[in-house]
C-alpha cells in the first residue's frame, strides 16, 4: 500500500510497489523495502512539484530513478581487504614502512612479495 496522499493506480504507486519489489528481492526486510521505496515516491512527488514540504536535497539530488542505487549497499563493488587487514599481512610478512603506508601502497608491497 503506497504511503498516504499517493492514490492508487497513479504512477507514484506503480513506482512504490516496483521499489518496495525489487528492494525484498534484494533481501531487504518488509519495513525496509517499505521505507525506502516511500522516501523514493516522496523524493519525486517534492522534485515534482507536488509535495507541501520537502528537503533541498530532495530538491536538488539527482533522481532517485538516475541515481539507481549507486548509494545503496547493495551495489558496491567488491573493494577486496580493508586496510587493516592488508596491514596485518603485512606485518606478518615482516614488511618495513607498512605503518606510514596508505591502502594502494600496501596492496602493492604485499602482492610483490607473494609474488616473490
Amino acid at each position: 500500500m503506497p504511503p498516504r496522499g499517493i492514490k492508487k493506480g497513479t504512477k507514484l504507486a506503480r513506482q512504490y510497489e516496483h521499489v518496495k519489489e525489487s528492494e525484498r528481492k534484494q533481501g531487504a526486510s518488509e519495513d525496509r523495502a517499505e521505507e525506502i521505496a516511500a522516501r523514493t515516491v516522496n523524493k519525486e512527488k517534492a522534485r515534482e512539484g507536488k509535495a507541501k514540504t520537502w528537503s533541498k536535497t530532495s530538491v536538488q539530488d539527482i533522481s532517485s530513478g538516475r541515481r539507481g542505487g549507486l548509494r545503496g549497499s547493495g551495489r558496491r563493488k567488491e573493494r577486496g581487504p580493508t586496510r587493516d587487514q592488508l596491514y596485518e599481512e603485512a606485518k606478518h610478512m615482516g614488511i618495513r614502512g607498512r605503518s606510514l603506508m596508505t591502502k594502494p601502497q600496501l596492496e602493492r608491497a604485499v602482492s610483490r612479495r607473494k609474488n616473490h
